[in-house]
């Protein structure tokens, strides 16, 4: 009931014995019943779309009390019985349904007899011929008409087509029986048909027959549909199922003597004292303590952000979630991942757009988040760094609407470093990573603080994080349109000094050779360090894409592009239409890929440039006891 308890692995105790259950009987239970929920939703759910009539009653996600809950262990009686007539009506249904397509494939095929101007018994066999009605493909029918020009054929065979129906024709031969074997390979040959019926089976009987069926499988739809008002119910007895599994499963876990069981698990600790009281309450003989987890045991992960950082948990746990006894980065992550979202974006109309839509599906879904909530937060933040990024760069759509441009242009504008002519942007994007790499050195210092090495702390995290600082201010100094060549001079000493100690510290916990090699990978981890900084070159690839075809879209629907006029501004109405139609289409396109490129390789920036500098992860998130439910949202205060 506390929802803040996770059954762990109880250690073998002296004279007890592991706990065991059979699960596979309840599952199937489970799985019969949950079948008839589905029967019942489709059927709900088809009647509802069919007749218009819209409803949140079928939804997921509704709001259960505690001993609402508890009281559905009483349900199984009631859920047989329903499981017992819903089967009944279905299997009623199918068994209609699979003769109603038989009828009506027969059906087809007698409404091609029904062009028959007499009776069966009409065409009968006399003294000394014989008559047969049957159908052939519709493509051989005039080739069997002209049959019969062999020699003593032609003047006792004859056949001729009646009707058709666009695939078959309906055709009546006769011939003497004197040519009877030659005449069957003759209607043999053009794959002719004998007729099915006799008597008076025909359309009558069938439609009557058909009606008959398809009220059958109407009343049975009907039926199972009168019984949607049990859907909520049957919903939360399955929920509770589903706990009296988890409950099975976990009995593995857990210690027994002949008179008592014994149990582990773990509690957040601002939840014991809930627990402490929901122990307290039970009736009977029992004992409990609190302690912390031992040094080497790593808990199962809790993380506890704000609502904002929240959605950005689940970048990290595709990944893999924080263990337990590190830093946990999502705090760190979510400004990083926003600015780089919104630096590839970088447009103010895509950023409204985003913030917009993103803000309005997790304002709506945030009761009960799902990973789509998650998804459209993180959207909604990096919608607020793209119009920011935007505005700096002075699009709107790939247009500029502003009176000025703080960044420079991504296509055209290039910078001088050291001498080389390098697009701005491109040196942009490579200086905010060098900040992130710095930020994950920092990261990498606070968690050898935390756990109590300060030495660590500082060789390991703070001196590499310094020469990120001298690297940046190196990149400033070099860059000519800075004006700024004193910062050459001290960022290369600040990144040399750190460097130094870096390499002179990396083996400080190592012998003498250990010393030399510890300290040889030091410097050699400049070479990787160059390499990650280039990794943030995608930042200006998926920014550059982007713009450009923002700025096509929109010239060719609104500005014009080469002189030429948009086609919005021309004055022809079909080239308006045209011109919104690109504009919608375009844009709509531009940005979804725009979203799908910046959500893949930001997160691959989070994962290999900055969580690899400090993240080990492999943890388990916090599940406790009763939090797995399908249909349900539980309320358990």
């Amino acid at each position: 009931r506390t929802g803040a308890t996770e059954v762990k692995l109880h250690y073998e105790a002296e004279n007890t014995v592991p706990l065991s259950a059979d699960c596979e009987q309840l599952r199937a239970y489970l799985g019969s019943l949950e079948a008839v929920l589905s029967c019942l939703s489709r059927e709900a759910e088809e009647y509802n779309k069919a007749n218009k009539i819209k409803t949140d009653a079928l939804a997921d996600g509704f709001e259960v009390a505690y001993n609402e809950f508890i009281a559905a262990s009483g349900f199984k009686e009631e859920a047989d019985a329903l499981a017992v007539r819903v089967n009944a009506l279905a299997d009623d249904r199918r068994e209609a349904t699979v003769r109603l397509a038989k009828l009506k494939k027969t059906a087809q095929t007698a409404r091609l007899y029904s062009a028959l101007e007499h009776p069966f018994d009409y065409y009968c066999n006399t003294t000394h011929t014989r008559v047969r009605v049957g159908s052939v493909p519709l493509n051989s029918a005039d080739a069997l008409a002209e049959e019969g020009a062999e020699e003593g054929v032609q003047e006792l065979f004859c056949a001729s087509v009646i009707a058709s129906d666009g695939e078959r024709a309906l055709v009546v031969a006769a011939y003497h029986k004197a040519v009877a074997s030659a005449a069957e390979e003759i209607l043999q040959k053009y794959n002719f048909t004998a007729c099915p019926f006799s008597g008076a089976q025909l359309n009558a009987e069938l439609e009557g027959e058909i009606s008959a069926l398809e009220e059958r499988i109407a009343k049975a739809g009907a039926e199972i549909y009168g019984l949607n008002d049990r859907i909520r119910p049957l919903k939360i007895y399955c929920d509770y199922l589903g706990f009296e599994i988890e409950k099975c499963e976990l009995s593995e876990k857990m210690r027994a003597t002949q008179t008592t069981f014994l149990l582990e698990a773990y509690v957040p600790e601002h939840e014991a004292e809930a627990v402490r009281a929901a122990l307290d309450g039970v009736t009977g003989s029992i004992y409990y303590e609190f302690s912390e987890p031992a040094k080497d045991e790593i808990p199962p992960t809790l993380y506890k952000n704000n609502a904002v950082v929240k959605n950005f948990e689940a970048v990290t746990n595709m990944y893999s979630p924080a263990n337990s006894r590190e830093f946990d980065p999502n705090a760190v992550m979510a400004v990083f991942y926003s600015i780089f979202l919104g630096f590839i974006m970088a447009d103010i109309g895509y950023g409204l757009i985003m913030l917009i839509g993103g803000g309005g599906i997790w304002l709506k879904t945030r009761a009960r988040p799902t990973g789509l909530t998650r998804l459209a937060g993180v959207f909604a933040m990096g919608g607020i760094c793209t119009i920011l990024w935007g505005v700096l760069f002075n699009s709107f759509f790939g247009t500029g609407i502003l009176p000025f441009t703080v960044l420079p242009d991504a296509q055209s504008d290039m910078w001088s470093l050291t001498g080389i002519s390098v697009p701005a942007v491109l040196i942009i994007s490579m200086m905010i990573g060098v900040v992130q790499l710095c930020a994950g050195y920092v990261c990498k210092a606070v968690q050898c603080w935390r756990r109590g090495y300060i030495a660590d702390g500082i060789f390991d995290g703070l001196v590499w994080a310094v020469f990120s600082v001298g690297v940046e201010l190196a990149i400033i100094g070099f860059i000519d349109e800075m004006k700024a060549p004193s910062l050459r001079l001290a960022g290369a000493i600040i990144a040399g000094v750190s460097l130094l100690t870096a390499v002179l510290t990396a083996g400080r916990k190592e012998k003498i050779l250990g010393k030399f090699t510890k300290g040889f990978g030091a410097a050699y981890g400049v070479i990787n360090f160059a390499s990650d900084i280039l990794s943030y070159a995608r930042l200006y690839g998926l920014l550059l894409s982007g713009a450009v075809i923002a700025k096509i879209i929109s010239g060719y629907a609104v500005t014009g592009m080469n002189g030429s006029t948009g086609f919005i501004v021309s004055g022809n109405p079909a080239l308006i239409i045209l011109g919104i139609i690109l504009l919608l289409v375009g844009h709509a396109f531009n940005l979804a890929m725009g979203l799908l490129g910046a959500y893949i390789h930001d997160a691959r920036l989070q994962y290999v440039e900055f969580y690899g500098r400090f993240f080990e992860g492999e943890g388990e998130l916090f599940t406790p006891l009763g939090s797995r439910r399908r249909y349900i949202n539980l309320l358990l205060k």
